[in-house]
C-alpha cells in the first residue's frame, strides 16, 4: 500500500514541533583532591590543601594579610612587598601572596619583623605618590603607624613628558632635603578614563589585566629603571594611538585611581564627587548575550562609572568597551 503524502506531512510537521531531547548541560569538571598540607601560622596548627598559598591559608584562619599588588584573578607578581611574612628557617622575608605551604612550616605574620618592613614600604610609596585616592593603603598606612613625612617634603614635580622621556641609566642627582616624587600632569588624551600616574604605585595590576591575564592586548607595560620606572604605552604614544581597546579592566584592578573614569576625574576636579552620596545596582548589560554582570555607580540619579563583581563566573570583573562605558546613552535627554 503507498504512503499516504498526508499523514508523511503530518509526521514531519510533528518531528518539527518536537526535536530530538537536547543532551545534559555541561558542567565544571570536580577539582581532584589534593594531599593536605600541615603547618603553623602565629601559633594556630592548621591543614591546607597543597598549592595553597600562605595569603590563603591565614585567610582560612581567618587573618587578614594587607596586599597591594595581589588579585586572585591576576597572576601575583610579588612587587609591593607589603603581604610579606616571617618564615621559619629563611633569611628573607617571603611574599604570601605566592609563597606555597610547604609541611612543617613556621610563619609569623604580624612580628615586629613584618610589621617593620610593612611600614617602611609604605612610607616608601606614600612619601613619592599622591595616595589621596587610595583609602585601602591609607588604612594600612595607619595601622602599621607609616609616618611617610620623616621623609621630607616631596620634591619639584616633574613637568610634561619629563618621566616619559627618562633614559634607563641616566639619573639625576637627588635633594637631600626634599622625597623624591613622581608628581606629574595628568595625562587627558581621549574621553573615557584619564591617567594620572602621580597616584601609580607600580603594583603591574593594570598590565596583567591588559595583558595575559584579561584582555590580551598589551598595550601597556613598564618602561625605564628604578625610580624611572613608569607604565607606558608602547612608544609612549597617546593612548587613542596605541593598542588600547577601552576595555577599561585597567580601571578596574588599579587601587589607587591612578587610572579613573573621566566622569570621575572631571566630579572629583569640579569638587562634586560623594561616594557617600552613591548608591550600587547589580545588572546583566544587555549589549550582546554573553550575560556580563555589571555595577552600577549612581549619584543624584545618574550613572557616574560601571565595574564589575569580581566575584562574577561570567566576567569576573572584566567588561568590554560596551559595558564599561556604553551608558552614556541612558542619561541623553530623550531617555
Amino acid at each position: 500500500m503507498p504512503p499516504d503524502p498526508e499523514n508523511e506531512a503530518i509526521e514531519q510537521t510533528w518531528q518539527f514541533l518536537n526535536p530530538v531531547p537536547r543532551g545534559p548541560l555541561p558542567t565544571v569538571p570536580e577539582e581532584a583532591a589534593r594531599p593536605e598540607i600541615e603547618l603553623t601560622i602565629d601559633g594556630q596548627e592548621t591543614s591546607v590543601p597543597e598549592g595553597t598559598t600562605l595569603l590563603n591559608a591565614a585567610q582560612h584562619l581567618g587573618i587578614q594579610t594587607p596586599t597591594l599588588c595581589y588579585l586572585e584573578s591576576l597572576t601575583p607578581v610579588n612587587v609591593c612587598r607589603v603581604c610579606v611574612v616571617e618564615l621559619e628557617g629563611s633569611r628573607t622575608l617571603v611574599p604570601a601572596c605566592s609563597r606555597k605551604v610547604e609541611p612543617g612550616m613556621q610563619v609569623q605574620t604580624d612580628s615586629p619583623r613584618v610589621r617593620l618592613s610593612r611600614r617602611m614600604v609604605l612610607e616608601f610609596l606614600a612619601s613619592s605618590v599622591d595616595v589621596s585616592t587610595a583609602p585601602e593603603l591609607q588604612g594600612f598606612m595607619e595601622e602599621y603607624e607609616a609616618e611617610p613625612e620623616r621623609y621630607g617634603p616631596p620634591g619639584p614635580p616633574a613637568v610634561v613628558s619629563e618621566r616619559d622621556e627618562a633614559v634607563p641609566g641616566h639619573h639625576a642627582e637627588p635633594t637631600i632635603d626634599s622625597a623624591q616624587t613622581v608628581e606629574q600632569p595628568v595625562k587627558i588624551d581621549n574621553e573615557l578614563y584619564v591617567r594620572d600616574y602621580s597616584k601609580c604605585i607600580l603594583c603591574y595590576k593594570c598590565v596583567e589585566a591588559c595583558g595575559e591575564d584579561a584582555q590580551n592586548t598589551f598595550a601597556i607595560a613598564v618602561a625605564g629603571r628604578g625610580f624611572e620606572a613608569r607604565i607606558s604605552t608602547e612608544y609612549t604614544v597617546p593612548l587613542p594611538d596605541s593598542a588600547c581597546v577601552y576595555c577599561g579592566n585597567c580601571i578596574e584592578v588599579c587601587p589607587t585611581g591612578a587610572l579613573m573614569f573621566r566622569s570621575e576625574y572631571d566630579m572629583r576636579s569640579a569638587g562634586t564627587w560623594d561616594e557617600s552620596a552613591q548608591s550600587e545596582t547589580d545588572t546583566i548589560c544587555s549589549y550582546c548575550g554573553v550575560g556580563c554582570s555589571l555595577s552600577l555607580h549612581v549619584q543624584d540619579n545618574e550613572i557616574v562609572k560601571v565595574m564589575s563583581p569580581l566575584e562574577s563566573d561570567v566576567t569576573r570583573g572584566n567588561l568590554c568597551i560596551k559595558g564599561r562605558f556604553g551608558w552614556q546613552f541612558m542619561q541623553k535627554p530623550k531617555k
